[in-house]
């Protein structure tokens, strides 16, 4: 893999601005090269083969150089190498800088090109001048993160002391110190600062003791990890008083263990953004020897190791003092765990996932064949049975279809993200090494097509056969017996098929269910808007619900269901309870953030909600007065919905945008796939008109048939949300240079308090 590539592969998505930008640099070189190519093949070039300038000029021209950047030169230092004059091709001066643009107090660095009256110099010129601008924008960029983090660790260093008294209040309030025989007023602390006891001045004592007294001016800051817990936060403020017992010792730790994860993973970050920089300009200075012929990499390259992005240690020591705290403090001086925990392995490409998905996919085919020949050759869709069969067995068998594609969009979704380096795994907060990518994701698809049609494969064979046709009930279980197997996988303990992500998945789907208790994060109302667009799927579990548990599976029937006046109600609750999850999630947000958008977000989901119910409401009664409501609402929240997809949720339609009526900063390569995904989200949202125009049945497909192809619609039109979605919050991301989860820390100290 060349150089380019790879040097992008290594970036931190979110920081990728920061970076050299070394496919632009290289473009400056071809077109350095190019010149020199023509030059070479012009006539006066093999008429006079003379060098370009002489050689009395070129060492007047350095002479006046020098003379004229003496002072300067003299003040700040050059930093190339010395050698003869007559070799050298560039000067690099380094100027001090309090501009507030450049990262406060540092250095810039300028590079002067000493060969400027030879022909084509200006291109040369050029390259250097971008070629400085990059550097500084990185070396700005490094200092300013390392002066954050430094921060960070001050402020974690004092998480510890508080952890570590609190520890000493909860386990061993009476300890007696080793100096004198009062109560315990301190207490053996390694904190981040504090590891090198070798470097302490011989006054301060060799063990630092951490002091009791700390507790008295901090508080704990409570969360709301349960519906209970959140109710009481209602009423009380979210930063309490230590009661000293074990919960509270036990949760700091945990929080402040989690913090320490993040922050050593920052930290890596900063040290691989270094070396990966430091790296490029060394590449990119020797293709331009190798280009011109000259000999200038040695005096940048020695700029580069000299200055602070090649100088700075405080990174390095750092990792090494948060390691060596992060093990003796929560992981029991165990440091291969405490490393294991740290630095997950990464994850590895198992050949034979993919495999296994080929097999999947292939049989799927073959089931899809036997299933369309078992049809025709008995001519089912003519048969008198062909109805009944619609409107029973159809559903059931349809929820996994819904769900199976649902999954192949994510699994589309989850390739072009990784394509274009949008960094889902962070955005979604996935533990690193356990987000699937799309293979598994295709896995899982496939495996459970081959489950779906195997068993409607096998229950349309045992309907036709005559020796298990009059076993009825047999027939109808298959369906609940394959739903029965696929929720016992998704909530099974065992360290089998992905458990990590059920798990986060189950996580996720209790915090939507319990909407206005938690506080809403981007995988909880992400979730619930899949809801929203599976509402056809959320009615099929409703008739299974009915099906099996009035009995009518077992004369293959649902009289029960289509006469029930109730079944009817919940039919429209059903639809309500995606659109009233993410009503209440933005309330919260709303409540929690006392951002006004949210507000207006809720009244978007309600407007839907009053179409949803309205459409079908018309649908079960009919009546023009009621076909005129459904149609007007479900025109107005299809309007709301699509300027808020478009403008809010995908970032796009900015009139002065450098892109026109896009954004500033594009992904895909191509802006027509915005204007056409903008141009598909209205068509695929228009599907609710066939409700509204009565279009339930053609003389080809069953009234549930065409259900089902607008809700298969419906949840392309969210795969295609999906994308530019998260594509926007990456970009989100990438502006403010968010590349690690921002943590809670357990503690506040009352200091804290007053200023805020």
């Amino acid at each position: 893999m060349k150089f380019g590539k790879e040097f992008v592969s290594q970036m931190v998505p979110e920081w990728q601005d920061a970076y050299m930008n070394y496919n632009f640099l290289k473009t400056l070189l071809k077109e350095i090269l190019n010149f020199r190519e023509r030059q070479s093949r012009s006539p006066e070039s093999q008429v006079n083969p003379r060098p370009l300038t002489s050689k009395a000029t070129s060492l007047k021209r350095r002479g006046s150089l020098f003379r004229a950047f003496s002072g300067l030169t003299s003040r700040y230092g050059i930093t190339s190498p010395k050698k003869d004059k007559e070799d050298e091709v560039i000067l690099v001066t380094a100027m001090h800088t309090t501009d507030e643009e450049q990262g406060g107090d540092g250095q810039s660095y300028q590079t002067i090109f000493l060969r400027s009256s030879e022909r084509g110099s200006e291109f040369e010129i050029v390259f250097f001048t971008r070629l400085d601008e990059e550097f500084n924008k990185v070396v700005n960029f490094y200092r300013a993160k390392v002066e954050e983090v430094m921060k960070h660790a001050e402020e974690l260093n004092m998480q510890m002391d508080a952890l570590i008294a609190l520890r000493i209040k909860v386990n061993d309030p009476a300890v007696v110190t080793p100096f004198n025989n009062q109560r315990n007023t301190g207490y053996p602390l390694e904190a981040i600062h504090e590891e090198h006891q070798e470097k302490r001045s011989e006054d301060v004592r060799e063990i630092q003791m951490a002091s009791l007294d700390v507790l008295n001016h901090i508080k704990i800051n409570t969360t709301t990890e349960t519906p209970l817990s959140a109710l009481k936060s209602v009423f009380n403020s979210s930063k309490s008083t230590l009661q000293f017992n074990k919960k509270e010792l036990r949760h700091a730790k945990e929080k402040l263990k989690q913090a320490f994860i993040e922050f050593h993973e920052k930290l890596r970050f900063l040290k691989n953004y270094a070396f990966l920089n430091q790296l490029a300009f060394s590449n990119i200075m020797k293709k331009y020897d190798k280009i011109t012929s000259r000999n200038a990499s040695a005096a940048y390259l020695q700029m580069v190791e000299g200055s602070y992005l090649g100088q700075s240690d405080e990174v390095a020591k750092l990792i090494e003092r948060v390691e060596s705290a992060f093990v003796k403090h929560f992981c029991n001086g165990n440091r291969h765990q405490g490393m294991r925990t740290l630095k997950p392995n990464t994850k590895r490409k198992k050949h034979r996932v993919t495999f296994f998905v080929g097999c999947f996919f292939g049989c799927s085919l073959a089931l899809v064949v036997a299933i369309i020949v078992s049809v025709h050759s008995r001519n089912l869709l003519r048969s008198p049975g062909r109805t009944l069969y619609m409107d029973t067995i159809f559903p059931l068998y349809s929820l996994f279809g819904f769900l199976v594609l649902h999954m192949v969009m994510y699994a589309a979704n989850v390739y072009y993200w990784t394509r274009y380096r949008v960094n889902y795994s962070f955005i979604f907060g996935f533990k690193p090494g356990t987000e699937l990518g799309y293979i598994e994701v295709l896995l899982l698809s496939s495996g459970l097509s081959v489950l779906t049609l195997a068993a409607g494969l096998s229950n349309l064979e045992m309907e036709l056969d005559p020796i298990t046709r009059s076993y009825k009930t047999l027939t109808e279980l298959v369906p609940i017996g394959l739903l029965t197997v696929v929720l016992l996988i998704a909530v099974c303990p065992f360290n089998i098929i992905y458990r990590a992500n059920r798990f986060f998945l189950l996580v996720c789907l209790w915090h939507c269910i319990c909407a206005p208790f938690y506080a809403i994060t981007l995988p909880d109302f992400f979730l619930a808007d899949q809801f929203t667009s599976q509402v056809q799927l959320l009615r099929n579990l409703q008739f299974y619900a009915c099906y099996y548990g009035w009995g009518d599976f077992k004369q293959r029937n649902a009289i029960t269901c289509n006469k029930s006046k109730a079944y009817d109600v919940i039919y429209i609750v059903i639809a309500v309870i995606p659109y009233w999850i993410r009503v209440l999630q933005c309330m919260r947000r709303f409540l929690g953030g006392h951002d006004s958008t949210q507000a207006l977000n809720a009244l978007k989901y309600f407007s839907t909600i009053v179409a949803v119910v309205a459409r079908t409401i018309q649908t079960q009664n009919g009546g023009v007065i009621l076909q005129i409501i459904a149609g007007s609402t479900s025109g107005v929240a299809t309007i709301f919905n699509t300027y808020w997809d478009v403008v809010m949720d995908w970032g796009l339609l900015c009139r002065n945008s450098e892109n026109p009526w896009l954004r500033d900063k594009l992904i895909l390569p191509s802006t027509s796939i915005y204007f056409i995904a903008m141009v598909l989200n209205v068509i695929l949202r228009l599907a609710w008109m066939q409700t509204v125009l009565n279009v339930h049945e053609t003389p080809f497909l069953h009234r549930n048939a065409v259900i089902a192809v607008i809700a298969c619609l419906e949840i392309i039109r969210r795969g295609l949300w999906n994308f530019f979605r998260l594509e926007n919050e990456h970009l989100n991301n990438v502006g403010k240079f968010r590349a690690v989860k921002s943590v809670p820390l357990p503690f506040s100290y009352e200091h804290e308090d007053k200023n805020t």
